[in-house]
């Protein structure tokens, strides 16, 4: 039981609130602990997002991919973390990814309603979740700068971190070549010219097919987001 307390407070949305408001919390809302085994999938894309997801113990691989599956980005969530919370709420609530236990994993799974009680209940767990999703949005500031005017770096960095999240590792971006610079609105000539500056900075590795990033802080700093 100390464990899963621990492990509760370090949620970004549970960060700040005190042991014992814990602890009243879990007594009188009904927290959903789901076990996974390596390989077996959470989420499924287009699934609709009717509970929010905390990833309590091991890894989970998520991997969004456009509807032709021709550019795909892929990044792993190691717990504790939480599985695309910006879905919950919105006209929007159907996740657009996969999400696969890539070990053996503990998740927490809260129904939306009871999850709406629990931010009313104290304005600690409501201003974490404003915290976060008001990070997620104002990545689409830097975003726009950088797709109208910035350079081949910055419009990079902008599709690899808004599509990713705070935390994750292991992220991937696998494409053809042409499609990545019909993206980006780049000659082949361009990109590969900017893959090779951020490759000598130490901030990604590349191939013809794939992106591995080796450090999506310094890719926020590219675009000077604060979130890191």
């Amino acid at each position: 039981m100390e464990s899963m307390y621990e492990k509760l407070m370090e949620l970004p949305l549970f960060q700040g609130v005190s042991r014992d408001k814990l602890s009243e919390l879990i007594e009188k809302t009904p927290f959903h602990f789901v076990k996974y085994t390596a390989g077996e999938q959470i989420v499924e894309t287009n699934e609709e997002c009717t509970h929010i997801r905390f990833i309590l113990t091991g890894d989970v691989r998520i991997d969004l991919s456009s509807a032709n599956r021709r550019v795909t980005v892929s990044e792993t969530l190691v717990g504790p973390n939480v599985i695309g919370p910006d879905y919950l709420f919105g006209r929007n609530t159907f996740y657009p990814f996969n999400a696969t236990a890539i070990t053996d994993c503990g998740v927490l799974q809260i129904v939306k309603s009871d999850f709406i009680n629990i931010l009313m209940s104290d304005k600690v767990f409501m201003f974490n979740m404003l915290n976060v999703l008001s990070r997620n949005s104002q990545k689409g500031t830097f975003g726009i700068m950088a797709l109208s005017s910035g350079s081949i770096e910055e419009r990079l960095a902008f599709i690899i971190t808004s599509l990713t999240q705070r935390g994750s590792k292991d992220i991937k971006l696998t494409y053809k070549q042409k499609d990545l610079c019909c993206i980006l609105g780049v000659q082949r000539a361009s990109l590969v010219s900017a893959l090779e500056r951020l490759r000598k900075e130490d901030i990604i590795e590349y191939t013809l097919s794939e992106i591995s990033v080796n450090s999506r802080e310094d890719l926020l700093k590219i675009l000077h987001s604060d979130e890191n």
